[in-house]
């Protein structure tokens, strides 16, 4: 009987801890404000006025939700993901040609591909920075 309760509690947990990772876009906020960012930095590096924002925002939104689909399902396979990313982005700069002129539609990636190199400078700032990257607790510093 003990061991029947053990067996059913371990199926239990595993339950919800396999429910607690369920990964959905609308549930990743930090992504969602990364790329939040991301679109208001690209929109400042092209000098884009209220009018042409508001017709980027949703290509770009829907630029970012396809390129994350795409390096999820070509996960482990980097040729096939280079290969279909780059797919994704000639479809995608031709709809960026549609709200933009060509120079500033063609200047998107390279603008991502910046956002990307300074988010990733950051990240090694803050992990060989002061602490020596161990995140501490403040209350429980001495």
């Amino acid at each position: 009987m003990k061991k029947f309760f053990l067996i059913l509690t371990l199926l239990f947990f595993t339950g919800i801890s396999l429910h607690a990772q369920e990964d959905t876009p609308n549930d990743d906020q930090g992504t969602n404000r990364l790329q939040d960012k991301m679109r208001e930095y690209i929109q400042k590096r092209l000098n884009l006025n209220r009018a042409e924002a508001e017709k980027f925002s949703p290509v770009f939104i829907r630029y970012m939700l396809e390129l994350r689909k795409t390096h999820r399902e070509f996960q482990n396979d980097v040729p096939m993901r280079q290969l279909e990313i780059a797919k994704v982005r000639v479809r995608f700069r031709d709809e960026f040609r549609q709200v933009l002129d060509e120079k500033r539609a063609d200047r998107v990636f390279e603008c991502q591909r910046e956002f990307e190199q300074a988010i990733k400078q950051t990240l090694i700032d803050r992990r060989n920075g002061p602490g020596g990257g161990i995140r501490r607790n403040r209350a429980m510093q001495f």
